[in-house]
């Protein structure tokens, strides 16, 4: 059975889309943490991310680079937090989140923003690809 996040990549179920080429996915989480909380996926469907071969899991930090530059060009903040949890999703994902500090990266508060907010960090995350 498909994942959500292979779900997502086929369209089947919408999603605040900021990047994508022909292995990997990015879109702004719908639970975040902070403003521009994005997800980064691989389009092959693997739960463990250590399970990715070696070339995919480089190309994958280097994908999620340039959408971290992207949203640090956005959303005001001292970095780019990132993380790797794997077990909300049997599908490996790579959380690239502003942060001014360790609290800022707390999954267990994330924020709400309405849909006119996320398309318009969308649009903008984009537009400084």
């Amino acid at each position: 059975m498909a994942s959500i996040f292979s779900k997502i990549i086929a369209g089947e179920i919408p999603c605040y889309k900021i990047a994508e080429d022909d292995r990997f996915f990015a879109f702004l989480d719908i639970r975040p943490l902070q403003a521009g909380h994005t997800l980064v996926i691989p389009k092959v469907e693997v739960d463990y991310i250590f399970d990715l071969d070696d070339a995919t899991l480089g190309d994958m930090m280097i994908f999620a680079k340039k959408i971290a530059v992207a949203i640090k060009k956005v959303v005001p903040c001292e970095r780019i937090g990132v993380a790797v949890i794997g077990l909300e999703v049997p599908h490996c994902h790579i959380h690239l989140s502003p942060i001014n500090g360790l609290g800022d990266m707390d999954f267990r508060n994330p924020k709400s923003f309405s849909a006119d907010v996320m398309q318009d960090l969308a649009e903008k995350i984009k537009s400084n690809l």
